[in-house]
């Protein structure tokens, strides 16, 4: 068994400037188990790690590093270094990682890049980020369809060093239209003389470079695609977004509605933070805009139950059920609107009335239930450690109900109303909707306290 590389070897070597003792502990060493290892280092060292190591698999160990990390890497190689790295890359990741150098870093790389990998660069940084187009990759194997399955394996045969996949092949007629597609099995198995257009598949599933990275990504998951075939606007393919890719979308997908979720989200459509990557003021301004819109939602809450005041000095008591009534419409809240959410991202639930429906149904008798079972916990709980009497009891219980049933309506519908709108609906966060509840929980409370206990105040 090979022992594991650390961050430790690479450190006690390099301090030595001992090449052959990394390039020994890198010897047969995956590419995975090398950038954790190297991750753990500063830039300038993973650097000369990379440069001991082939070009190929610097390239894929360089894949492994975070944007950031990647950036700061660059800036530590030399011109030619950086050149010789980005062209071993993967087509779609030196687009990428063009995108995020510095204007400075990006006219220093340029000319030492081989013309047609530089125009290829080029291509691929154009489309918008979030798009099918900027995910892509243009390094995929295209067959004609009057090419017999011999002729077929051969050219593929030769075209695999240099292609990221060739388990799926496309084929394109002379205006490099997509017409059909074919795998590698479909090939070997056929007879030689067999034309691919005679066994290719037709109707492909493609997308459009315009088309969002999520629907990209869904779309391979949905069909269990190895690959899926990216279009332009004259139907001519330009390139493919292989499984790995649509792994890593979803991937960040989750992590930006955990981000959302959390109140974290950035407004205006700009990147969601990062806790390596954004800056001081990026994590300040998205963080202040949630911040202050949760405060507004609190200042109001503390002023309508400040208000209460004559009510509360009658009945002191009912202070000190505000916060487990409002907190409960919340928490019930937030799991409703995790599980439309979670649904939502799968595809099981899409914006149409149909769906709007069933989650109503769904969610009715189990929201109904909660309160039941809640308002009566609450009750036995004031009663046996309280002492409370029966009408603030009813106003404590029936208090309860309501907020459980209106937090599960209310968070299990606003994703819909999100969508209607066009924002994502993870955009409608936790803290959001928790506050959005405090608002209206206390609302119910005191409007029952009114309407059950009012003869006190009318008394004094």
């Amino acid at each position: 068994m090979t022992a594991i590389i650390t961050a430790a070897d690479f450190r006690g070597h390099l301090a030595h400037d001992d090449r052959a003792a990394i390039k020994a502990a890198l010897a047969d060493r995956h590419v995975a188990d090398i950038a954790a290892a190297a991750g753990e280092l500063d830039p300038r060292d993973i650097a000369k790690i990379l440069l001991l190591l082939p070009e190929r698999q610097a390239a894929e160990v360089f894949g492994y590093f975070a944007p950031a990390t990647q950036v700061a890497i660059a800036d530590e190689l030399s011109r030619s270094d950086l050149a010789r790295l980005v062209t071993a890359m993967s087509h779609d990741e030196r687009a990428d990682l063009f995108n995020r150098l510095t204007p400075r870093q990006q006219q220093a790389l340029l000319p030492g890049i081989a013309h047609a990998e530089r125009e290829d660069i080029r291509r691929l940084a154009a489309y918008p980020e979030g798009t099918a187009g900027s995910l892509m990759t243009s390094d995929y194997a295209v067959l004609a369809p009057d090419l017999t399955a011999r002729e077929a394996i051969d050219r593929l045969r030769n075209e695999a060093p240099d292609k990221e996949t060739i388990y799926e092949a496309y084929v394109v007629d002379g205006a490099r239209r997509l017409v059909g597609v074919l795998s590698l099995r479909d090939l070997l198995l056929a007879r030689d003389e067999v034309r691919v257009a005679d066994i290719m598949r037709k109707g492909v599933i493609f997308a459009h470079v315009q088309d969002k990275r999520d629907e990209v990504a869904r779309k391979i998951a949905d069909y269990d695609l190895l690959a899926l075939p990216i279009v332009n606007g004259g139907d001519a393919l330009v390139g493919i977004v292989t499984v790995d890719d649509a792994m890593d979308v979803a991937e960040a997908q989750r992590g930006r509605r955990v981000a959302q979720f959390g109140g974290n989200a950035a407004v205006g459509g700009g990147p969601d933070l990062d806790l390596l990557a954004s800056s001081f003021m990026q994590m300040f301004r998205v963080r202040a805009f949630w911040l202050v819109l949760l405060t507004i939602f609190g200042v109001i809450t503390s002023t309508f139950v400040a208000a209460q005041e004559e009510m509360l000095d009658r009945v002191i008591i009912l202070a000190a059920f505000i916060a487990p009534i409002v907190d409960m419409g919340g928490n019930t809240g937030s799991q409703s609107a995790t599980l439309v959410i979670r649904a939502m991202a799968i595809g099981d639930v899409k914006l149409r009335w149909r769906d709007v429906w069933f989650v109503i149904r769904r969610e009715i008798p189990v929201a109904l239930a909660l309160g039941v079972v809640i308002a009566a916990l609450e009750a036995v709980l004031a009663f046996f450690s309280k002492g409370v009497g029966g009408d603030v009891l009813l106003v404590v219980g029936l208090s309860m109900a309501i907020c459980t049933v209106l937090g599960g309506l209310i968070g299990a519908l606003l994703p819909f109303a999100a969508r209607r709108i066009g924002t994502d609906p993870a955009t409608l966060s936790s803290p959001l909707i928790t506050s959005v509840m405090d608002l209206l929980g206390v609302l119910i409370y005191f409007s029952l306290a009114y309407a059950f206990l009012g003869h006190l105040l009318n008394a004094g």
